[in-house]
């Protein structure tokens, strides 16, 4: 498990762009027969995937996190961005298709993940963060996910958000877990810009081409530095940096929360003069 130190928002300023990439930019993800888990100091979220192609892989618990096994004090989001597959439960077995999503709650002991067939492998993207109390464990279909759709053609952020690990689709301790679908011709998610000062995020990229790339906007309103990602390569955003991006083409993003609290519409927004 990688680990993750807080930045303060004060020296963030500072970095120059090899430091940024360091700090908040997670590579690596989706390798084949690779579970990958980045522990961040940021409200101790977990971030990471599973892309089991031959082998079953078994999410474990490490020194990182002083617990028995891996949800004792946790719960997970888990949402397939790949081929279909499994996961396995304390031995029940929840299959999930492409962009299906899945809520494990806090106290689970035993969980795995295979996939159904090696040539289109599954690709379970996960976030994890402390609990305090169990909640039933949910599968969340796409079609089952609270759908909003925001945005116009004229300013190229025409999206839907679905809502996965959500209050208005299950109950969970502070998870909070969604994805964001951009329509053709759309390339803007999140302008005008806000900060979550209650809440830290992660976003993930996907779906892109080869050569498409995202500019990922973060740090502080007047002090805005970005990452230029490429495909399945995700982002640490703290509760003082904002989290917007603009891709070359089109891309579909994850996007997961923990802290203060689960209202989804808690932010503070900027105004574009404010931006620097």
């Amino acid at each position: 498990m990688e680990i993750r130190y807080a930045s303060s928002n004060k020296d963030a300023k500072k970095y120059d762009t090899e430091r940024l990439r360091e700090e908040f930019l997670i590579q690596g993800l989706f390798k084949s027969d690779d579970l990958k888990l980045v522990y961040s100091h940021y409200d101790r979220i977990i971030a990471g995937s599973a892309c089991p192609v031959k082998s079953e892989l078994k999410l474990e618990a490490g020194k990182e996190i002083g617990a028995e096994y891996f949800l004792e004090r946790r719960e997970l989001g888990i949402i397939n961005i790949g081929g279909a597959g499994t996961v396995i439960l304390d031995g029940e077995v929840h299959e999930l298709g492409s962009r299906d999503g899945l809520y494990v709650g806090m106290g689970v002991k035993e969980v795995s993940f295979r996939s159904i067939d090696s040539k289109n492998p599954a690709k379970f993207y996960l976030n994890s963060g402390p609990a305090h109390r169990s909640y039933p464990t949910v599968k969340i279909d796409i079609n089952k996910a609270n759908s909003v759709k925001l945005g116009e053609a004229k300013s190229l952020n025409v999206r839907t958000i679905y809502q996965y690990v959500h209050p208005a689709v299950c109950e969970s301790c502070q998870l909070v877990m969604g994805m964001t679908m951009l329509e053709e011709g759309s390339v803007w998610n999140t302008m005008p810009a806000h900060t979550h000062d209650r809440r830290m995020e992660v976003y993930v990229y996907f779906d892109m081409e080869e050569e498409t790339r995202v500019f990922h906007m973060m740090g502080e309103p007047t002090e805005t530095r970005h990452i230029i990602m490429k495909n399945e390569e995700a982002a640490l955003s703290p509760s003082w940096s904002i989290h917007s991006g603009v891709g070359t083409g089109r891309y579909t993003f994850i996007w997961g929360m923990v802290g203060e609290n689960q209202t989804f519409t808690d932010m503070d927004h900027v105004d574009m003069d404010n931006l620097r």
